[in-house]
């Protein structure tokens, strides 16, 4: 089943739905623990799970003669086979995240096509992250620089033209991917401004996106601003929350820094107040999630997007009390 049928259905029966995100394993690493994360979770009925994809880093080795030997290495690859694995075993409809970082576009192309020949229908389409050290994203040789150049790829595709086709003669084969996108209730950390953001938003729209999963955010009020403007820009397709609660004292330095989130002052007091205590901390947190979740809940949301980011354990608390 494709995301924006789940999400019409879960607006029509008015409930909200449960869904999160897993990161495949470490290269070298089995699936057995992915499996273990989603077993823990079958009982809240997931509507859908997302699969990261992350692109190649740096990595550094020693040759025999000792000199250093500096390479480029996907850390976590399998996010395709991983997503038909999951739909093979559970039947839960999965969705592989599809990034422009460290690919062509002919490249793409041959992730499109395996993922079509597995019968995956979902992507969540990404420009994914900067290599370490870069001052500002650099795409690879006929590569994208934006997602919505990726969200244009994936529709051309659903009408047939391949990226190294002639556009006057379609292929024979036409895909049927559903594309989501990332929205940033509080601005891309490289945007310009916030309107700009929104406008950059509205085009990966209006190129065939089909409904938009947003950053974190712990303050719901910076959501449903985020989805007033983007309903006053002409976008119109279904916004889902992704929450992930803080859990450590780190975390109220961590979070804001990697995702460009804020934390509010309410929680972080609370947590500082209890910074010696990781077990109240931790409470603390999940509390936070859960009453986020609950306005969340009651403002007719359809899915709550969690990212549990291997640690299962992490939302336990708030699903059970939820679902």
């Amino acid at each position: 089943m494709k995301v924006p049928q789940i999400i019409a259905e879960a607006l029509a029966a008015g409930k909200t739905r449960f869904a999160f995100e897993i990161l495949p394993p470490l290269k070298g690493d089995g699936i057995e623990p992915i499996f273990g994360s989603i077993d823990e979770l079958l009982e809240f009925d997931p509507a859908y799970i997302n699969i990261t994809c992350h692109r190649e880093t740096l990595k550094q080795s020693v040759r025999s003669d000792g000199s250093a030997e500096i390479h480029l290495e996907r850390r976590r690859p399998g996010t395709v086979g991983i997503a038909a694995a999951i739909e093979r075993k559970y039947g839960i409809p999965t969705v592989p995240h599809l990034i422009c970082a460290g690919e062509s576009k002919y490249t793409i192309e041959d992730q499109l096509i395996d993922m079509d020949f597995l019968g995956l229908e979902n992507l969540l389409v990404l420009r994914g992250d900067k290599l370490p050290g870069e001052v500002a994203f650099r795409p690879s040789p006929d590569g994208y620089s934006h997602a919505v150049d990726l969200v244009r790829q994936v529709i051309a595709m659903n009408h047939g033209h391949l990226a190294g086709g002639d556009p006057e003669k379609p292929a024979t084969r036409k895909t049927a991917f559903s594309v989501g996108v990332a929205g940033y209730p509080e601005t891309h950390a490289e945007a310009v401004s916030p309107e700009d953001d929104i406008q950059r938003l509205k085009a990966k729209v209006d190129a065939g996106a089909e409904y938009i999963i947003t950053q974190l955010f712990y303050d719901n009020s910076r959501f449903f601003s985020f989805v007033e403007k983007c309903r006053k820009a002409g976008i119109t397709v279904p916004i889902i929350p992704g929450i992930k609660p803080l859990t450590t004292v780190r975390q109220l330095t961590l979070l804001p820094a990697t995702f460009a989130c804020s934390i509010p002052k309410e929680l972080s007091d609370r947590i500082l107040a209890n910074k010696d205590d990781a077990v109240k901390v931790r409470q603390i947190g999940l509390e936070w999630c859960t009453a986020q979740c609950r306005e969340l809940i009651a403002a007719g949301v359809p899915v709550l997007h969690f990212f549990p980011n291997g640690r299962p354990a992490d939302i336990l608390p708030v699903t059970r009390e939820l679902f």
